[in-house]
């Protein structure tokens, strides 16, 4: 066991150090990543992608990372589930948000964050980006939609609550995001920087009610949005600059004594504001205990030399770099870091879970009375091939698709793939398929976002020469740009577990379980939670 230091005798460039968590760009550690490791004694590191391949390389990596530290450090992953995770193989990729708050099974939530957790700290990631507590209720928003349970805030606080506790029980710090709320944004702020306009009854009763719960039972860590809120900061200033929100709001008001987190100030609602240097002067200033850049190193190293700067001309108070410091590593003493406590897997309940959650699901929103569907003649099915990421993005190809499980469940298939902005070409393709067809399901992906796909839902759904089923593997809100589609399904994600659960739902094999976590216009309401 390494022999750490006290906090006592940390310097103050560690107390600083200790305040940062970054990300670097390779599979193995980079010359770049250790050596902000060994000359500023950074807190944590964030994977993405691009360092991850599959859970035993992860588990090396993690291991030589916490060997190039003097202090244990937080290493952290977006691991949401469904559409929203970095690491995929050899892991149980569990179903995202939107999917669970269709299935509102709290005891199946909790089992999901546990035993994803369990997997995730056995391969040295100690820490998740989720669950998102941010209540969804805005159907041109770009960046959370399917990654919140919903647009109820009870459900949220009761889905969100049981994600928490079991993260905890699997011995990950969850870290509940992205306060004080981004469901009601129509701007990414990865790109931009997004406001909400509400007063403050409306976000008490709303945004802030799940992250009161959550902080009234406890929740350790939680995340800034870079979003402005003009009831709280009349000088739009975004939440995670705050001091108002942070301090004021969070600390203050809502008593929450945890970690503070912000999100990445790389992202432009930051970076081509205040820039990422300031922005991390005043993060701290506001209140924020961890500040997180995850990509280059000129601006990870600038902002470290500006926080130190900060404190040396008397901007910051060296007490608030102690107290947020002090916070940090009594954390990282709490999930046992300090002793590399790992609590068991269980890969065979946590494959049993994923596969419950995901026939709970599925969600049939119009025409469940056309199913299931004949298995005479051919079925077509138009397979829309994803893509991830926010920072980048990458087109996700996969063997399982809604196709083979379909031919699985002893359908005659034929199956067209086609880009999310599908080409002339594409749609050639499909109109040529769909010719002498029994039926036509068609799986889109975020189709409101694309012109092209809107356009073949709109021909199919009007051919009367075959019968025509409408899938959602992403938001459920594309049903607003056809609402004519007389079949429309929902499964908030693509992944080959939920094709699976679907393809058994289309069948008739499974019961439809799941109830329609949001309102989608005046075609379809949300259940409220009693």
């Amino acid at each position: 066991m390494t022999d750490y230091k006290s906090f006592e005798h940390l310097s103050l460039k560690e107390k600083i150090g200790q305040l940062f968590m970054c990300g670097y760009n390779e599979l193995e550690p980079s010359k770049d990543i250790l050596n902000l490791i060994n000359d500023y004694s950074i807190g944590g590191i964030i994977y993405f992608r691009r360092n991850v391949r599959d859970a035993a390389q992860v588990k090396k990596l993690s291991a030589k990372l916490q060997q190039a530290s003097t202090h244990p450090m937080f290493i952290a992953i977006d691991q949401e589930g469904g559409m929203v995770v970095r690491l995929e193989e050899g892991v149980t990729v569990m179903p995202g948000a939107m999917a669970q708050g269709a299935a509102n099974n709290s005891e199946l939530t909790y089992e999901a964050a546990k035993w994803s957790g369990a997997e995730l700290r056995d391969i040295g990631i100690n820490m998740n980006f989720a669950p998102c507590l941010d209540v969804n209720n805005n159907p041109q928003n770009p960046v959370i939609g399917v990654r919140s349970y919903g647009e109820d805030p009870k459900r949220v606080a009761k889905l969100g609550l049981a994600a928490i506790n079991g993260y905890r029980e699997g011995g990950i710090v969850a870290v509940a995001k992205h306060f004080p709320g981004h469901g009601d944004t129509a701007v990414d702020s990865h790109h931009e920087l997004p406001l909400v306009p509400h007063d403050i009854d409306r976000l008490n009763e709303v945004e802030l009610f799940p992250f009161r719960r959550a902080i009234e039972q406890g929740v350790d860590a939680i995340m800034t949005a870079h979003v402005v809120f003009p009831a709280f900061e009349p000088d739009d200033i975004p939440a995670t600059l705050s001091e108002k929100i942070l301090t004021g709001l969070l600390r203050k008001q809502l008593g929450f004594n945890g970690v503070i987190v912000t999100d990445c100030l790389e992202m432009n609602a930051i970076a081509e504001t205040i820039g990422v240097a300031r922005g991390a002067v005043e993060a701290i200033k506001a209140g924020a205990d961890l500040i997180l850049i995850s990509h280059r190193l000129t601006r990870q190293t600038a902002a470290l030399e500006a926080v130190m700067e900060a404190v040396m001309t008397g901007e910051i108070l060296e007490s608030r770099i102690d107290e947020a410091a002090r916070r940090i590593w009594g954390l990282k003493q709490k999930q046992g870091l300090f002793q590399n406590a790992v609590p068991a897997t269980n890969p065979a309940r946590a494959a049993e879970v994923k596969r419950e959650l995901c026939e709970a699901a599925v969600t049939v929103v119009k025409g469940g009375a056309a199913l299931p569907l004949s298995k005479e003649g051919k079925t077509v099915v138009v397979w829309t091939e994803a893509r991830v990421g926010t920072e980048v993005i990458e087109v996700i190809t996969q063997d399982w698709t809604l196709g083979t499980a379909l031919a699985e469940a002893g359908y005659d298939i034929q199956e067209v793939r086609i880009g999310i902005d599908p080409s002339s070409d594409e749609a050639a393709d499909v109109r040529a398929a769909t010719v002498g067809s029994q039926t036509v399901v068609f799986a889109t992906y975020d189709a409101g976002f694309s012109p092209g796909q809107t356009e073949l839902i709109r021909e199919l759904s009007a051919n009367n020469s075959f019968k025509f089923v409408w899938v959602s593997m992403r938001t459920p809100y594309d049903l607003l740009v056809a609402p004519e589609a007389p079949i429309y399904l929902c499964t908030y994600e693509n992944k080959p577990a939920m094709m699976t659960a679907l393809a058994g739902v289309l069948s008739g094999k499974l019961p439809v379980q799941a109830k329609l976590p949001v309102t989608i216009g005046s075609y379809a309401r949300v259940g409220s939670e009693d």
